[in-house]
C-alpha cells in the first residue's frame, strides 16, 4: 500500500513508460486494482528452492532481464529484495541509505541510494527514491479502480444504507493485537453516540477473535463474512470510521481516505501510521520495549495499556474532524 504513490508518481511523470510490480503473489489482487501499471509480477522467492517453481522463477528473472529496464527500485530494504533488484539488470538499482535499511547488507546491491532527508513516514521515504529518476511531483496517490463485489454489496445491504464503523482487532503480531474486550466495547460506545454498527473483519485464523469482539459488543456489532482484499477496500471506502491496529486494512482504509482511529503498540505512527491530516493514532511506542519486534519481551504487551476510554475520545475528535 505504502508503495503505491511510487507507481502513481513515476505514471504522471513519464505516461508513456512501461512500468511493472514484482510483488509477493498473495498481493497481486490488490495491485490489481491499481491503474498505471502495465504488469504485476508475482514472485515469492522462498518457494524456488525446487522444481517447476525454481524453473519458473529463471524464467521470470530472465524475461526481466531481457526486458531491459532503465530502473529498478526496492521498496522494501531487505537483503533478498535487493539482490532480486539488481538481478534484473536494469540501468540504475534503487534503494535506500544504509541507515534507513532494515537490512543494512542491502545498500550493497544498489548503485543509487538517495537520501530520504528528514522524511519520517514510509510514503515520503519511498517518494524520495525517485529523486535518480527526476521526478518532481511527489504528491501522494492512490489510483485505484474499485470494483463492487458480490460480498462488498451483501455487506452493504445487510446494512439498509445506514451508516457504518469498521472494527479490526487482527494482526499478524501478537503485540499489535489490542484486547478483543475493549474492541467490543469501543463498538458499543459507537452505537450509543453515533448509532452506527460496526463491521469487524477478520483474516486467516482471526474468526474466533473477531467472534469475542462481537459477543463483547451488547449486539452493536456484526462479523464479516470472508473476505477478499478486493472486498475490503470497497468496504473500506464507504466505512465512516475504522478502528484497528497497524496492519494491512488499516493502510487499506487510509488509501480510500476512511477516517481512522489507529492504534499502535510496538511500531511508530509516524513512520507507519494513517498519514491524514485529522486521523488521530493512540500509541504507547515511547515506552515500548520491543519496538518493530514481533515478540514482546514482558508478560503484558505495551499495547494493552490503552484505555476503552481513551480510545472512545480518540474516536469522538476524529468524527468532530
Amino acid at each position: 500500500m505504502h508503495g503505491i504513490p511510487v507507481a502513481a508518481a513515476l505514471r504522471h511523470e513519464y505516461p508513456t513508460s512501461r512500468i511493472d510490480w514484482l510483488v509477493d503473489p498473495r498481493y497481486v489482487e490488490l495491485l490489481n486494482l491499481v491503474v498505471g501499471l502495465d504488469r504485476r509480477i508475482g514472485v515469492d522467492p522462498r518457494a524456488v528452492k525446487r522444481g517447476p517453481a525454481r524453473r519458473r522463477f529463471r524464467q521470470t528473472l530472465h524475461e526481466l532481464r531481457d526486458t531491459g529496464y532503465d530502473a529498478a527500485i526496492d521498496l522494501q530494504g531487505l537483503l533478498k529484495s535487493a539482490m532480486l533488484a539488481r538481478s534484473i539488470r536494469a540501468h540504475q538499482t534503487i534503494g535506500f541509505p544504509r541507515r534507513h535499511l532494515r537490512e543494512p547488507l542491502a545498500r550493497l546491491f544498489y548503485t543509487d541510494a538517495p537520501d530520504p532527508g528528514l522524511a519520517t513516514h514510509v510514503i515520503y521515504k519511498n517518494l524520495a527514491l525517485l529523486a535518480p529518476l527526476h521526478v518532481t511531483d511527489l504528491r501522494v496517490r492512490f489510483p485505484l479502480e474499485i470494483p463492487r463485489t458480490a460480498t462488498y454489496a451483501q455487506i452493504i445491504s445487510r446494512f439498509e444504507g445506514r451508516n457504518y464503523a469498521i472494527v479490526n482487532p487482527g494482526a499478524a503480531w501478537p503485540n499489535k493485537r489490542w484486547p478483543a474486550v475493549r474492541f467490543g466495547a469501543v463498538a458499543a460506545a459507537i452505537e450509543r453516540e453515533f448509532g452506527w454498527r460496526s463491521l469487524v473483519l477478520w483474516g486467516p485464523g482471526e474468526q474466533e477473535l473477531a467472534q469475542a469482539v462481537v459477543a463483547e459488543s451488547d449486539g452493536a456489532a456484526d462479523i464479516s463474512p470472508p473476505t477478499t482484499i478486493t472486498d475490503l477496500v470497497g468496504l473500506a471506502r464507504d466505512a465512516r470510521l475504522m478502528i484497528s491496529g497497524d496492519t494491512g486494512p488499516l493502510h487499506i482504509a487510509g488509501a480510500v481516505n476512511t477516517p481512522i482511529v489507529a492504534l499502535y503498540g510496538p511500531t511508530r505512527p509516524d513512520r507507519n501510521g494513517p498519514w491524514g491530516l485529522s486521523d488521530v493514532s493512540v500509541s504507547r511506542v515511547q515506552q515500548c520495549s520491543c519496538v518493530y519486534q514481533r515478540k514482546c519481551r514482558k508478560s503484558e504487551h505495551c499495547i494493552d495499556d490503552i484505555s476503552v476510554a481513551e480510545v472512545i475520545s480518540a474516536v469522538e475528535r476524529r468524527v468532530a474532524g
